[in-house]
C-alpha cells in the first residue's frame, strides 16, 4: 500500500487545559463532525487531515483526563477508546497525547500512565511560546529519551503551530515500550523534570510570595471578594458611553428605516415596533456582556481561578461541595449550558448533580440586560462613599444573592441525601502568567459572536413572532385603548396576570415571561416590543421608569435571581443526567423559589413605601 493510500487513526489525549482541543482544531480546520458517543451524552469530535506524503489521517478529541483509572464519565471514555473497549471503537493506532510544557509536573504523569498501554505515541509539548516567555527551558532531545517516545513541540494556536507534528506523523514511529505498572510514576516524573527541564527560580519566588497573601484564609476571600465587587463596578461605569452610542445609533436608524417605509403600515410596524425596538433593546447591551468576561478571561488566563477554587474549597465544602465545582459554576456566569456541561470533570457522581441542580443560579450574562434595565431606570447613577457607582454596588449583589442562593440549595440537598462523606480537593496551581491580549481578543470575539448570533436567531425570531402575536387580530371598529389590548398576546398577558398580580407584575410583564422561556434576554426585546406596539414612543428605560413602581421593579429583579432556566437549559440536564425526573425537580424548585422571592419583595417594598 503507497503512503497515499494509507490510513491512520489518531486519538488526542491529555489533561483538561492542555490546549488539546486547539490543536484538534488547528490540524483538522473545517474537516471535523461532532456527535455523541453510542449510548452516552459525552460529545465526540472527529476530523481528518492529510500529511505531507499525502497519507490520510483521522484524528479524535478524546475528552480530557487526568488519569486511566476513571473517576469520572470523561477519563471512562478515554480509557476505553484508548484500550479499545469502548463498542463500536476500535483502538488508535497512534495516541498523540498533548501536555502543557508551562505545567509538566502535573502533565506528564498522565503521559507515563498511557506510556503503560505499549502503543504507538507522540507526546506535543503544547504552549512551547508561552514556556519561553517564562523562562522555562525544556532538553527536548532529553525529554524525547527519557521517555522512549517522540517529543514535538506545538503552538495549538498559532497558524502552522502544529506543521512539525504533523510532519513526524507523517513518517515512521518507533514502538514504544510499556511501563510496568509497578512503576513509581512520580519518581519518574520528578527524574524528568530534574534532567530535562528549567525552571526559572525567580518564578517560582514570585509565585510563593504572590499567594502568601491569594491564598490566605483571610486576606484571600477578601481579595476575591474585592476583585469581584471591581469587576461589576466596571460593568457599569467603563459600558456607559458604549450603551449610548449603539441606543442613539440604533434610534436613527429606525428612525430613517421607519420614514422610509411609511406608505407601508404593517411592514413599517414590523420593522420599527417589532426588529428595531426588540432586538435593538437587547443589543445594546453587548458591551456589558463584553467587560464581564473582559476580566473573566484575563483573571483565567492569570492562572488565579484555580486558586480560587481552592480557597473557596472550605466554604463549598459546608454547603456539600468541593471546590472543584468553582469552575463549572464560574462558567454558569456565562450561560448555564457550559457550565452544566463542565460538571463531567467532577468525580463524585452526587456532587455533580448537585452541582447541576444549582448552576442555574448563578448569574448567567442572559439576566444581564434584564438587571440593567431595570437597575438604570430606577437606581440613581451617584456615588457611594465618593469612590463607588452605586448602580454597580446593586448589581454585586444581585450576583452575590445568585451565589449565596446556590450555596444554601447545595446545603438542602446534602442534608436530604444524608451525605456526611467529604471530598478532598486535589489540584495543581499553575504559576502566574500575563494574559496574552491575542488570547483576550479571541476570546472576547468568539462570545460577541456567540451573542450576536442569538440577536440574529433566536431573539430575531422571537421578537417577530411576538410582534405578529400584538398585531393581531385587528381590534374591533368600535374597541377603545391600544389595539395591542385586543391580540393574542394581549388575551395571553391578561390570562396569565391572574396568577401573576399578586408579586406585581403588569400583563405586560407576563407577556415577555413566555418567549424568556426560550431565552432570558429576549425579556428585555418582549418588552420594548409590546410597549412599542402599545403607543409608547420613549425608550424602553424611561417606560420602565415612568409606568412601574419601585416594587413590582424590585420584584421582578427578584424574580431574575431564581427564575427558571432556558428551555435550551432544561434540555442539557437531560442530556446530562439522562433523567427527566431531575429536569422536573429543578424546573420545580426554581419556579417556587422565584415566586415566592418575588411576593416577599413586592408586599414588603409596598409595605416600606406606604
Amino acid at each position: 500500500m503507497s503512503a497515499s493510500e494509507s490510513s491512520l487513526r489518531l486519538a488526542l489525549v491529555g489533561n483538561p487545559n492542555c490546549g488539546k482541543t486547539a490543536l484538534f482544531n488547528q490540524l483538522t480546520g473545517g474537516r471535523q463532525k461532532v456527535a455523541n458517543y453510542a449510548g452516552v451524552t459525552i460529545e465526540r469530535k472527529e476530523g481528518r487531515f492529510n500529511g505531507p506524503s499525502g497519507r490520510k489521517f483521522q484524528l479524535l478529541d478524546l475528552p480530557g483526563a487526568y488519569s486511566l483509572e476513571a473517576a469520572s464519565p470523561d477519563e471512562v471514555i478515554t480509557r476505553d477508546v484508548c484500550l479499545g473497549h469502548f463498542p463500536g471503537e476500535k483502538a488508535p493506532d497512534v495516541i498523540v497525547c498533548v501536555a502543557d510544557a508551562t505545567n509538566l509536573r502535573l502533565h506528564l504523569r498522565f503521559v507515563l500512565e498511557v506510556r503503560r498501554l505499549g502503543r504507538p505515541m507522540v507526546l506535543a509539548l503544547n504552549m512551547m511560546d508561552a514556556a519561553r516567555r517564562r523562562g522555562i527551558a525544556i532538553d527536548v532531545q532529553k525529554l524525547e529519551a527519557a521517555l522512549g517516545m517522540p517529543v514535538v513541540e506545538t503552538i495549538a494556536v498559532r497558524r502552522g503551530g502544529a506543521a512539525d507534528l504533523i510532519t513526524r506523523l507523517d513518517g515512521e514511529l518507533p514502538a514504544v515500550a510499556a511501563l510496568q505498572s509497578g512503576d513509581d510514576l512520580h519518581a519518574e516524573v520528578r527524574s524528568m523534570i530534574a534532567d530535562a527541564v528549567q525552571m526559572p527560580r525567580r518564578t517560582a519566588e514570585i509565585d510563593d510570595a504572590i499567594d502568601r497573601i491569594v491564598l490566605h484564609p483571610l486576606l484571600g476571600l477578601g481579595l476575591l471578594a474585592v476583585i469581584m465587587f471591581l469587576i461589576f463596578q466596571a460593568v457599569f461605569s467603563w459600558a456607559a458611553p458604549l450603551m449610548e452610542g449603539i441606543d442613539a445609533g440604533i434610534g436613527f436608524l429606525g428612525d430613517w428605516v421607519g420614514a422610509a417605509l411609511g406608505s407601508m403600515p404593517i411592514l413599517q410596524s414590523l420593522v420599527v415596533d417589532g426588529i428595531f425596538a426588540g432586538v435593538g433593546g437587547v443589543l445594546v447591551f453587548l458591551p456589558q456582556i463584553l467587560i464581564l468576561f473582559l476580566f473573566i478571561l484575563a483573571l483565567e488566563e492569570s492562572g488565579y481561578l484555580p486558586r480560587a477554587a481552592f480557597l473557596l474549597d472550605r466554604l463549598m465544602l459546608r454547603a456539600g461541595l468541593t471546590g472543584r465545582s468553582f469552575i463549572p459554576l464560574l462558567s454558569s456566569f456565562a450561560c448555564a449550558i457550559p457550565g452544566i456541561m463542565a460538571t463531567r470533570s467532577i468525580q463524585d457522581p452526587r456532587d455533580r448533580l448537585t452541582t447541576i441542580l444549582i448552576a442555574p443560579l448563578m448569574t448567567c450574562s442572559a439576566r444581564l440586560p434584564v438587571y440593567a434595565l431595570l437597575i438604570a431606570a430606577f437606581i440613581p447613577d451617584r456615588s457611594v462613599a465618593g469612590i463607588f457607582n452605586l448602580q454597580g454596588v446593586v448589581l454585586f449583589s444581585l450576583y452575590v444573592a445568585g451565589i449565596v442562593s446556590a450555596l444554601a440549595v447545595a446545603w438542602v440537598i446534602k442534608l436530604v441525601r444524608k451525605d456526611k462523606s467529604e471530598h478532598a480537593l486535589l489540584m495543581e496551581l499553575p504559576s502566574y502568567r500575563i494574559p496574552h491580549p491575542r488570547d483576550i481578543a479571541i476570546g472576547l470575539w468568539e462570545r460577541a459572536s456567540i451573542f450576536l448570533k442569538r440577536v440574529g436567531g433566536i431573539i430575531l425570531s422571537l421578537t417577530i413572532i411576538l410582534w405578529f402575536l400584538s398585531s393581531f387580530p385587528a381590534p374591533p371598529v368600535d374597541a377603545i385603548g391600544p389595539a395591542i389590548n385586543h391580540s393574542y398576546a394581549g388575551q395571553l398577558g391578561q390570562l396569565l396576570h391572574t396568577v401573576f398580580a399578586p408579586i406585581g407584575f403588569n400583563w405586560q410583564i407576563c407577556i415577555a415571561l413566555v418567549p424568556g422561556l426560550a431565552a432570558r434576554e429576549v425579556a428585555v426585546s418582549s418588552l420594548a416590543t409590546v410597549y412599542a406596539l402599545s403607543g409608547n414612543e420613549d425608550g424602553l428605560q424611561a417606560i420602565v421608569a415612568t409606568q412601574w413602581s419601585m416594587a413590582t421593579a424590585l420584584s421582578l429583579l427578584a424574580w431574575y435571581v431564581f427564575a427558571p432556566m432556558c428551555l435550551s437549559t432544561l434540555a442539557t440536564v437531560k442530556r446530562e443526567t439522562n433523567s427527566w425526573r431531575q429536569v422536573w425537580i429543578m424546573a420545580g424548585y426554581l419556579f417556587a423559589l422565584a415566586y415566592l422571592a418575588s411576593l416577599l419583595t413586592y408586599q414588603i417594598a409596598l409595605a416600606v413605601s406606604q
